[in-house]
């Protein structure tokens, strides 16, 4: 994997870049659609890639582990060729799975053990295993086990979590470095700062990450519902220590805000649920603000849902009739409305590119966090 920094921006952190893997190119900063089951929920393959023109998408490998299971995924010849994907994939770890499994799981030093939200059944992750799992999903890039910590969270149990998660990844690397991947092409483990919501435990964090020298970093633990202006102070003083010459991945962000204000911060990657899981609930994103298409005010409204960004689906179907299958409760809603969002976000982020490169960055942004935080 080569990641290779075109241009900056003088009055931001923000930074443009080309992320080059087996499976093709990446233009940074990029928003990642999430496919946490093998599929973009409610997306063809085909619409992903010509009509939103996504250029890498997620796996979950708590899922993809439960079902279909790995002898499936192998058999297939791994991911890419189970779901017929032939661009990048990234997987995560199942940490934040597991994290979201409080109820159903134990952590200890040898890794964590749960039971499956399918049927009960009993199993465990551990370090070594999740690479040997992310291995047979066959993903270009992967992450290490950690553990996410919850906000709020007692400096105590935060630090301790940390230093356990350093530990988790010392074996997540000796696995990954004494293994080779299933399919024929390179895959990159990517390692996660952890450290909640304290400076200092996010400093250690962020140096121990950056001392592993792998090929990208992630930011993990944030966006699990502290104050925005938390994340954000936690998000620079990380990106301030992690190599600049390395993507820097920021987990489960977010909003179209967040992401904006973090590519300030230098962050180069997102991934978030948000997009298709608000679609389905009638949330529209647009280059002009919020839209919950379930309102009165849109039943006669024969505009485009959002001709500025282009793609077929928004600017072809009008709001009047998204809201008509909305109420009527179509699943042709479910699959216009997300396909409407996610082509947003990556026309957003390709948008912020462009302003990095032609240096007008910051004064866009501004403008832009303000546009699209807007209810209409």
């Amino acid at each position: 994997m080569q990641f290779t920094l075109s241009h900056s921006d003088t009055k931001s952190k923000a930074r443009a870049g080309t992320l080059t893997t087996d499976h093709g190119e990446i233009q940074t900063p990029i928003f990642m659609p999430v496919g946490t089951a093998g599929t973009v929920k409610a997306v063809h393959q085909r619409e992903l890639e010509h009509d939103i023109q996504a250029q890498i998408i997620l796996g979950n490998t708590y899922h993809l582990y439960l079902r279909p299971g790995l002898e499936i995924l192998e058999k297939a010849g791994g991911l890419h060729k189970f779901n017929g994907w032939d661009k990048p994939i990234l997987t995560d770890s199942g940490g934040y799975q597991v994290f979201s499994l409080a109820g159903t799981r134990k952590i200890k030093e040898e890794g964590v053990m749960f039971k499956s939200h399918i049927d009960g059944s009993k199993h465990q992750f551990t370090p070594e295993n999740v690479m040997d799992i992310q291995r047979s999903i066959g993903a270009d890039i992967i992450m290490a086990f950690d553990e996410c910590t919850p906000y709020p969270c007692e400096f105590g149990y935060a630090r301790k979590s940390m230093e356990m998660t350093h530990r988790w990844l010392k074996r997540c690397i000796d696995r990954f470095d004494s293994t080779e991947g299933k399919y024929g092409y390179h895959q990159s483990l990517f390692p996660i700062v952890q450290g909640s919501v304290y400076p200092d435990l996010r400093k250690q964090s962020a140096e121990f990450i950056a001392s592993c020298d792998r090929e990208g970093n992630a930011i993990g633990g944030l966006s699990v519902g502290e104050p925005a202006e938390m994340m954000y102070e936690m998000t620079e003083q990380v990106t301030d220590i992690l190599p600049s010459a390395k993507p820097r991945y920021l987990m489960g962000v977010g909003t179209p805000a967040n992401i904006l204000e973090c590519i300030a911060l230098g962050v180069d990657m997102f991934d978030c649920v948000m997009p298709t899981r608000n679609a389905r609930n009638g949330m529209l994103f647009t280059s002009e603000g919020i839209i919950n298409i379930r309102n009165e005010k849109w039943k006669d409204d024969f505009s485009p849902i959002d001709p500025a960004i282009g793609g077929y689906v928004s600017t072809f179907y009008t709001r009047a009739y998204l809201r008509h299958l909305t109420v009527s409760k179509e699943i042709l809603a479910a699959q216009i409305a997300s396909i409407h969002n996610l082509s947003f976000y990556l026309w957003l982020v390709a948008e912020a590119r462009k302003h990095i490169v032609e240096g007008d960055f910051s004064v866009w942004k501004d403008q832009m966090v303000k546009k699209v935080s807007t209810r209409l």
